[in-house]
């Protein structure tokens, strides 16, 4: 099982602002640095109560790191966790990152969870076991505290997974004698003089306590369906793990969560991971409502026994009777007897199963297996989160007519998709709400309320209302002179109230596909009308581009994104602009290791540093990296602004100890080979560089390490890391950029017209009005920038100018090293294309000069009517211009 495209960008997401907690002081600097790079503007509130830019970070667990993932229901959160752990571990060095606490709000989600990360044959566990070299344990609390399998070593060695539910460590500082986590424990004694902090113990509990020996790991923290952690005595169990890292799952985060990744609901739509749309039908009574649901399943089983034949995919379509939760009486007998009355419709009773807080008549029931029976599932909201099962298809409400059907706590449940493939047969790709509700517009709010709260959107759903009740005559007059007095809305009739003889269902009925249509007029209706407004759907999914702009203004700022358009005047001229970009000449014995796709077909390849690397090895390059410069003091994020403290790395070094007292028990050639692991295992991707050649390259730096040296670099890993990194680039880049030389020179790199200008653009920030720029508004600039376009537009010979966007939304020179992104585009009367890069005069680097030279042989590649000018802002640079010079050749092309 590997990561969707939409998983793989979260986790690169992580790695990205884990980047970033290693450039900036403390959490709060690094997430609002993040996202001000990532949107190109600071947080700034505005006189009218609104603002721009990400809100600042809240320090919710003091002394750690809280971060949020936005994931919409089934969009993977489980998986995409999974991978973030090997991320953290790898990025991110505070704490002991193989010591992870995964909290879950229920207990069936906890025993979903053990059995998944446990089972070697799943997909999770096998993730992990790849990821972690086998070396994975999966821990329940009864095991932690009978120390099973759970030693001092264990914990520095392998990777350590301790599931719970908020209810086993949830509970106030005054009343932890309650829990037996807070005890004293005989079995955990090993831990005491060798795990163990006395500095970290908590107030009245003793060092064997297994809170504190979780607290003294300073774990990594992964909080699932993380909006129901947010109650003050949440935070307080959050802060009595004493963690490095809060990683928070959730596809409704709080206002007060650290988002730093989120998945767009269109990619799951797009991806298969999802039965949508939500099909919502309204009848006049209960008894329609059951037998609609009963004759639907019975087409969709029909139907799913077709798919099988063809795919060999097993699925037996389930409903959930949705009983309402303010039954008078609230006793548990009520499901019984809605399950008496389905059996006196000849349902199989092993077909039938009640689900409530009270009843657990589904624990220990694999409801995907091909031998389960079941069908049927009663409940209230038993199911609204933690259950996990793509085979339920239909919500149907037993609610009274005279209720609002609250559907929106276990939507969710009936919306992940089997397989996650799109099925043949239609209906196989949709879900279905069925009610009998007079207020049927709050139901339909609740379905709303529903699909948000699950990260999706009004648009995903479908409703139809049966036509109103014909009556006779004598009906409508024995209705008016002979009814009761109307009900209070206080009463509410009891679920089991519905006239079984009014259910027209037969399950014995023989029926096929051909014949079904025939047995009920309604359901035949309802699921004609769903196809054609199912192909609709799918026709609307298709057509929209995923837009993470527009994400982050709709599904993180609470607010609609503006849409800035090409100016009508330039529209004409500018849609016939192709601007030219390198790509690689492919040779014709190349061609097999060319991705088959449009490359293949011009047998040409858009150009990256990658494609520069043939050729490459590392072996053959210096091992000389300068580590002089390395302070023998544990660098540390300061988490704890007051105090002046550094927690994480006072915790984390007893782990350390053990796992430096490890390697050097061992051979000199097995210590180089095990320090030199640690190292490379967390350098990252540096594609075309395999892991083995990393490994070679690293044992070679540390060829002659000192005992003392060991403990530094296990101290200190991360100051290492970057080192043999940047080593690693510069060795790269030094040689991408002579490849590129020559291969220029040589016309085996060539330009090819490429970028098109967009015809509406979404940024965060625009610019001041200024005349004849190519969009209704412009991206923002500094008041250098500003201030040379402005002089730039006075010019007589200038049609039109673009601020040019950053971060893969704009056109990039794509050279030898990481893209460039001239800061403007001009256009002249004389159909002259120019890029303007501006700069203040502190830029005189190397980094401008490798600009520099990349935009002019852009330039003489391109043609004629191409130029590339690098503007300082007044200071004088060999092959640049000043912002006082390039207007005289700016007005004569």
């Amino acid at each position: 099982m590997e990561l969707k495209p939409y998983q793989h960008k979260v986790i690169k997401d992580l790695e990205h602002f884990l980047s970033y907690t290693q450039k900036e002081a403390t959490p709060a600097k690094a997430f609002n640095q993040y996202w001000e790079d990532k949107l190109g503007i600071p947080y700034t509130p505005q006189l009218d109560g609104s603002f721009t830019g990400m809100k600042p970070y809240k320090d919710n667990i003091p002394n750690a790191l809280h971060i949020a993932i936005k994931v919409p229901t089934a969009g993977g959160k489980t998986f995409i966790a999974c991978n973030a752990i090997h991320t953290i571990n790898k990025h991110f060095y505070q704490g002991n990152a193989k010591a992870v606490v995964w909290l879950v709000p229920w207990s069936n989600l906890l025993q979903q969870t053990v059995k998944n990360l446990s089972d070697s044959n799943h997909p999770y566990r096998e993730k992990l076991n790849s990821l972690f070299g086998n070396r994975v344990e999966v821990y329940e609390k009864d095991q932690l505290l009978q120390g099973a399998n759970f030693n001092p070593t264990s914990v520095t060695e392998q990777l350590n997974i301790f599931v719970f539910n908020f209810s086993s460590l949830r509970i106030n500082s005054r009343k932890k004698d309650d829990r037996k986590v807070f005890q004293e424990n005989g079995a955990l004694e090993s831990f005491r003089n060798t795990i163990v902090d006395k500095d970290l113990v908590l107030p009245d509990t003793d060092e064997t306590a297994l809170i504190n020996v979780i607290r003294s790991l300073n774990p990594i923290v992964i909080v699932d369906e993380s909006h129901n952690a947010e109650s003050d005595l949440s935070v307080e169990m959050l802060n009595n793990l004493n963690p490095s890292l809060v990683l928070d799952l959730t596809a409704t985060p709080k206002e007060n969560s650290n988002i730093i990744s989120f998945v767009n609901a269109l990619a799951l739509k797009k991806e298969n991971m999802v039965k949508l749309p939500v099909v919502v039908y309204n009848h006049h009574k209960k008894e329609e409502v059951i037998t609609s649901a009963l004759h639907l399943q019975r087409q969709l089983e029909l139907l799913a026994i077709e798919e099988e034949k063809l795919t060999g995919k097993y699925i037996r379509p389930i409903v959930l009777f949705q009983a309402q939760s303010n039954i008078k009486g609230k006793n548990n007998t009520t499901f019984q007897k809605i399950k008496e009355q389905l059996i006196k419709i000849k349902i199989p009773e092993e077909q039938i199963k009640i689900k409530t807080s009270g009843i657990d008549e589904l624990k220990g029931i694999d409801l995907m297996a091909k031998d389960c029976p079941v069908k049927y599932i009663i409940t209230v909201n038993a199911l609204k989160e933690g259950w996990d099962c793509p085979n339920a298809y239909i919500l149907a409400s037993l609610a009274d007519k005279s209720s609002p059907v609250e559907v929106e706590q276990i939507l969710g449940r009936v919306l992940r998709q089997p397989y996650v493939v799109k099925h043949k047969e239609a209906l196989l790709n949709m879900s279905f709400v069925l009610t009998a509700s007079a207020k049927f517009n709050e139901t339909l709010d609740s379905i709303v309320k529903g699909l948000q709260e699950s990260g999706f959107s009004k648009d995903d759903y479908y409703a139809e209302e049966a036509p109103e009740e014909e009556l006779t005559p004598n009906e409508i007059l024995t209705d008016n002179l002979f009814s009761n007095e109307p009900e209070p809305d206080s009463y509410v009739k009891s679920d089991e109230d519905f006239d079984v003889e009014a259910v027209e269902f037969n399950p014995e009925e023989e029926v096929t596909l051909d014949t079904i249509s025939q047995q009920n007029t309604l359901v035949s209706h309802i699921t004609e009308k769903a196809k054609v407004e199912g192909q609709t759907f799918e026709q609307k999914v298709n057509d929209i581009e995923i837009d993470d702009t527009t994400s982050i203004f709709t599904d993180i700022m609470k607010t609609a994104p503006k849409v800035y358009k090409l100016d009508s005047q330039f529209k004409e001229v500018a849609t016939t602009i192709k601007l030219p970009q390198f790509f690689k000449k492919v040779e014709e014995g190349e061609l097999d290791g060319v991705s088959l796709f449009e490359e293949l077909n011009s047998e040409d390849q858009y150009l990256n540093k990658v494609s520069l690397l043939d050729g490459f090895k590392l072996s053959n390059y210096s091992t000389q990296v300068t580590f002089d410069d390395i302070s023998k003091e544990i660098y540390a994020v300061d988490f704890n602004e007051q105090k002046k403290t550094a927690t994480a790395q006072k915790v984390s070094k007893r782990a350390k100890d053990i796992l430096v007292d490890t390697i050097l028990s061992k051979p000199k050639a097995s210590q180089v080979n095990q320090i030199s692991s640690i190292i490379v295992s967390k350098l990252g991707d540096m594609t075309p560089i395999s892991q083995q050649e990393l490994q070679k390259y690293v044992s070679r730096v540390f060829d002659n390490l000192s005992s003392e040296q060991i403990r530094d670099i296990v101290d200190n890993d991360f100051i290492y890391v970057k080192k043999i990194r940047d080593k690693i680039n510069e060795l790269t880049d030094t040689y991408a950029k002579e490849r590129f030389k020559i291969l220029i020179d040589s016309n085996k790199i060539v330009v090819k017209e490429n970028f098109e200008f967009p015809e509406t653009l979404t940024f965060l920030n625009p610019s001041t009005t200024i005349g004849k720029s190519l969009y209704d508004r412009e991206a923002s600039m500094n008041n250098y920038e500003q201030k040379m376009i402005m002089e730039v537009a006075s010019l007589e010979n200038i049609v039109f100018w673009h601020r040019n966007l950053e971060r893969g939304k704009g056109f990039a020179l794509n050279g030898f090293s990481s893209n460039h992104y001239p800061d403007f585009i001009l256009y002249t009367k004389k159909g002259n294309i120019i890029l303007l890069e501006t700069k203040g005069d502190v830029y005189d680097n190397d980094d401008s000069r490798n600009k520099n030279i990349l935009g002019k042989t852009w330039a003489e590649k391109a043609g004629d009517n191409f130029k590339y000018f690098m503007v300082f802002e007044s200071k004088q640079v060999e092959n640049t211009y000043t912002a006082r010079s390039v207007i005289e050749v700016l007005k004569d092309l």
